[in-house]
């Protein structure tokens, strides 16, 4: 007869043992390569392959298999749904990030490469990029709940499989990525656009261009390029900034993965084995891995995955009681988690994020952002080959263990390279300086000049000037009054006619960065793209821009357009407000709405509203002006 696996296995004692064995040796692999852990890399390593090999022979010898598999089910399905959570929590962040892979030059040059294939493209993909997150979000929720409660595991493992394997391709992608080694794209231009051109004459004479084909309405060229690596994975979104102060390195992302792929290969390998939960099963499961989700809630500072995460799993086990023939099932369960998910993802998407983890959310402080980078400090090694075994040893270019070693006298040792080592890692501000609405000076207009910040600075433009007359040229021509040298003032070439006041060359726009931070009270209207964002309620906006006024408070709007543009909504919503322009990028950051009000006093955030739930006159003023 069949030996029945159970949890118990041969010894649930020495299973217990074993499994503690394995995740310690996996821990010990993990920060073997970590950098951080570099002069024990070696021990790290051959004490986390020991255990590993010997926890994983005792598992199989004492049939722990399907123990193993539970304590993996239990962190690989609180995970799933914390991380499936946090993505949720800003599906539209997490679409940013996956344009940034399917760019030309990011994820698809991988393919370019190894197979030879220069024209192929994932851009077609940044159109779906939302979609494409939603699905990801709500998939690892769902993969999670029935990872835990035991439901469709055959499936279920297979789907966690293939995803953590993607997933892995990608953080490794990002992990060992140069920018510095170039590829061939294939780009194909249209006879009539001027690039087309461009690329023609380039071709002549730059050897990295390479014209394919040309007929008289299409131009193929296949160019030298170099890849656009990305630095931030985005696998936990903007939460590990927002909470813990950075993202995971890329190598934390990579490794952080391949640990999920090992606990996920056990859960495969022993799927034939997993049963749907019993009710005590269910209770212990449950129970287990709500620690896990609120561990991880407890680093993310967020505690709302906690109640979703019980929800969604009382809510699954309620579906599978009370469901009947159609919805008393697996896919019922799937079904349910899936439109608790679908609720969710709808109320982020229609209004902001339920956590916001971005520099901008209610109650930052905008000047200590600014301020929060940390310069890095590196340090020169020099890195020796030992000619005979090929090891490589690392000594500071300035260190007394270098000059006392004389490794250059060493025959055996030979110099291979200067790396720079981190010190303290440079941290860029939290804001920087992308954050910077300007307006050209060409460009102020009356609305404008009702901020007082644009009247002085447009006052500071005037600067004392010469108006000299060129004899030779006939022609008048003036100049700031610090740029006129008398000693080298050639007076048969030119006459001083007259002192005037002329505008400052040298400065061509306007900032209210200083302004907006520095003001008591400030009143801010976002938009990261004028055509795209929804401008239903832009009734109440200039409610609130007359009850600003009344109060002498700045209103202002800034976003990322052209002037003409501008000015053209100006005149279609009869919008009187100063508008200013600033990075579309930093425009995405402020606020995932568009439009977005946010009202910020003494540099802190006080307030910040979606275009859906933007206040009326009366709300506003009772509110932020009272």
């Amino acid at each position: 007869m069949k030996e029945k696996i159970t949890v118990q296995g041969k010894s649930l004692i020495f299973n217990l043992i074993f499994v503690l064995l394995n995740l310690t040796g996996l821990t010990l692999m993990v920060l073997g390569f970590h950098e951080k852990f570099e002069e024990q890399a070696t021990l790290y390593r051959l004490l986390g392959t020991i255990l590993m090999l010997l926890s994983i022979s005792g598992l199989i010898i004492f049939r722990g298999k399907y123990l193993m598999s539970s304590v993996s089910r239990v962190i690989v399905g609180g995970l799933f749904i914390v991380s499936g959570l946090v993505k949720a929590n800003d599906p539209i962040g997490f679409s940013y990030k996956l344009e940034e892979y399917f760019e030309d030059g990011a994820l698809a040059f991988r393919i370019k490469e190894w197979f030879s294939a220069p024209g192929f493209s994932m851009e077609f993909f940044m159109d779906y990029a939302l979609l494409l997150s939603v699905v990801i979000c709500i998939a690892e929720i769902v993969l999670g709940v029935l990872t835990i409660i035991g439901g469709k595991i055959k499936l279920v493992s297979y789907s966690m499989l293939l995803m953590m394997i993607f997933f892995t391709f990608l953080t490794w992608h990002t992990a060992n990525c140069d920018g510095t080694v170039k590829f061939v794209d294939r780009d194909t231009y249209a006879m009539t656009d001027p690039i087309a051109q461009m690329k023609i004459d380039e071709a002549k004479d730059n050897n990295e261009i390479t014209i394919v084909s040309q007929t008289a309405t299409e131009l193929v060229v296949d160019e030298m390029k170099m890849p656009q690596c990305v630095d931030d994975c985005g696998c936990f979104g903007d939460a590990m900034k927002g909470s813990v102060g950075r993202s995971l390195t890329p190598n934390e992302s990579f490794w952080k993965d391949i640990v999920l792929v090992y606990l996920v290969l056990w859960i495969f390998v022993a799927q034939f084995v997993i049963k749907p939960n019993t009710r005590k099963e269910n209770m212990i499961f449950v129970a287990t891995s709500m620690i896990v989700i609120i561990f991880f809630s407890w680093i993310f500072g967020w505690y709302f995955p906690v109640f979703f995460g019980l929800a969604s799993l009382i809510g699954a086990l309620w579906v599978l009681r009370v469901g009947g023939k159609f919805l008393g099932n697996y896919y019922g369960v799937a079904l349910f988690v899936s439109m608790l998910c679908g609720v969710m993802v709808w109320y982020v998407l229609s209004y902001l994020p339920l956590k916001d983890y971005r520099a901008y959310a209610v109650g930052s402080n905008l000047i200590e952002k600014m301020n929060d980078g940390v310069e890095g400090v590196y340090e020169s090694m020099l890195v020796y080959k030992n000619t005979k075994t090929g090891e490589l040893v690392e000594y500071s270019a300035t260190s007394t263990e270098y000059n006392e070693s004389k490794i250059w006298d060493d025959k055996d040792w030979a110099y291979e390279s200067m790396v720079q080592k981190a010190i303290v890692p440079t941290k860029i501000p939290s804001i920087t300086d992308q954050f910077n609405p300007f307006i050209g000076i060409d460009e102020v207009s009356n609305n404008e000049m009702k901020l007082d910040s644009v009247a002085i600075q447009m006052a500071a433009l005037n600067i004392p000037g010469l108006r000299l007359n060129d004899v030779y040229g006939e022609t008048e021509v003036e100049i700031p009054m610090n740029e006129f040298n008398l000693t080298d003032y050639d007076s048969e070439s030119f006459i001083i006619l007259d002192t005037i006041t002329i505008k400052n060359p040298n400065i061509t726009e306007i900032s209210i960065r200083d302004y907006i931070i520095h003001a008591d009270r400030f009143v801010l209207v976002s938009s990261k793209n004028l055509d795209e964002a929804d401008w239903r309620n832009i009734d109440k906006l200039k409610e609130i821009q007359i009850a600003c006024e009344e109060a002498k408070i700045p209103f202002v709007m800034m976003c990322s357009a052209s002037r003409d543009r501008i000015n053209e909504f100006k005149r279609k919503h009869n919008f009187t407000a100063p508008i200013f322009v600033n990075d579309e990028t930093e425009l995405k950051a402020i606020s995932r709405s568009n439009p977005s009000l946010l009202v910020i006093e003494k540099s802190v955030v006080k307030g910040k509203y979606s275009f859906r739930s933007t206040p009326t006159k009366k709300e506003f003023i009772i509110k932020h002006l009272n």
